[in-house]
């Protein structure tokens, strides 16, 4: 997925990185194709970043192993939010709440415990990962997209925020990304048809935003904060199928 993309360029520069994620099985298989990569293993930690006790404790196990913390990616989420489908008027409380839970709530909860480690030390980048989903009208994905939204504006309140302490805060926004090789004929039929609608004429890769951001998190960014980059293939300048979804297609990308 895109957050393995993101930590193997973060380690293949020198990063040493923490992963994160909700289940042993993602963790392990994502360490081992990490250490793989880079020759050195990541340091894993199980977490539900829905709990702001969790992610608290995220934040204190990357301290308590490398001594403090540079950079913080939030990139978790989920593309089918509880409700994904159902008109606004349809919506249940407990899927519009579930689905802000994972793709808001944690990037602040992640966000808030990085601070307070990074104000002290006077400087930091964090990096969070939104959607074009936030940046157009969505109506299959209400609750996503309106999360999203969040994200790309939190990213811009808190890099105006924390500036004068050294951090900068910075967002990448995808558009359609294939995040894993196709198993069937009908699915890469699919993801060509898909990728017909943008601008670029195809989906993106994982790997491509990989670059983006190991720069926006190195030095090489330094006067770089507050900013949304868009990597999308075009897909926001107009080249994208008007609600960004057909139903009846394998799901095999991101939801950009």
């Amino acid at each position: 997925g895109l957050g393995r993309e993101m930590a193997r360029s973060l380690m293949l520069a020198g990063a040493e990185v923490c992963i994160a994620a909700r289940t042993a099985g993602q963790l392990e298989e994502t360490a081992a194709f990490l250490a793989g990569e880079s020759g050195r293993e990541p340091l894993t930690v199980a977490t539900d970043i829905t709990s702001s006790a969790a992610c608290d404790q995220l934040i204190e196990a990357t301290v308590k192993r490398f001594g403090r913390i540079d950079i913080m990616v939030n990139n978790a989420g989920i593309g089918d939010s509880p409700g994904r489908g159902k008109a606004v008027w349809e919506i249940e409380d407990e899927d519009w709440l579930g689905g802000i839970a994972v793709n808001l709530n944690g990037t602040f909860y992640c966000t808030r415990a990085a601070l307070r480690h990074m104000r002290p030390q006077g400087s930091g980048v964090i990096l969070n990962i939104a959607s074009g989903m936030g940046m157009r009208a969505t109506p299959q994905s209400p609750t996503y997209a309106a999360a999203k939204a969040g994200v790309i504006n939190f990213t811009q309140t808190v890099a105006s925020a924390v500036a004068r302490d050294g951090i900068r805060v910075n967002c990448i926004t995808p558009g359609l990304v294939e995040q894993r090789p196709t198993e069937t004929e009908e699915e890469a039929e699919a993801i060509r048809k898909r990728g017909s609608y943008i601008t670029a004429r195809r989906l993106g890769q994982a790997w491509e935003l990989g670059p983006l951001a190991l720069f926006l998190c190195s030095d090489a960014s330094s006067y770089v904060t507050g900013a949304n980059y868009p990597i999308d293939g075009g897909g926001l300048a107009g080249g994208i199928a008007p609600t960004g979804h057909a139903p009846d297609e394998v799901e095999a990308q991101t939801n950009g």
